[in-house]
C-alpha cells in the first residue's frame, strides 16, 4: 500500500503557498531562513522548515517573473507606440 499521505500534504501546502502574496511570501521565506540559521531544531524539523523555504521561494520567483513579464510588455508596446508615433508623424510631413 503507498503513502500518499505525504504527497496530498505537499500538494495542499503547494497551493496554500501559490495563494500567497509576494510580500507574505518574501516574509515568511526571511522568518524560515532565520530560524534554520538560529539552529536549535531537529533533523525532522529543519527539514520541514528546507522544504518550506523552497516552496516559499518559487512563489517569490512566480512573482517575480510575473512582475518582470509585465514590464516587458509595458516597455514593449511603449516602444510599439513610439514606432508608430514616428512613422505617423512622417507620413503627414
Amino acid at each position: 500500500m503507498a503513502d500518499t499521505a505525504g504527497t496530498t500534504d505537499t500538494a495542499d501546502r503547494e497551493s496554500g503557498s501559490a495563494a500567497l502574496g509576494y510580500e507574505q511570501a518574501r516574509d515568511e521565506l526571511v522568518d524560515v531562513v532565520r530560524r534554520l540559521e538560529a539552529g536549535g531544531a531537529t533533523l525532522e524539523e529543519s527539514l520541514a522548515l528546507w522544504e518550506r523555504g523552497e516552496e516559499l521561494a518559487k512563489v517569490c520567483r512566480r512573482w517575480l517573473e510575473g512582475a518582470r513579464a509585465r514590464l516587458d510588455a509595458a516597455l514593449a508596446a511603449e516602444e510599439d507606440d513610439e514606432e508608430t508615433e514616428d512613422v505617423t508623424g512622417a507620413a503627414q510631413e
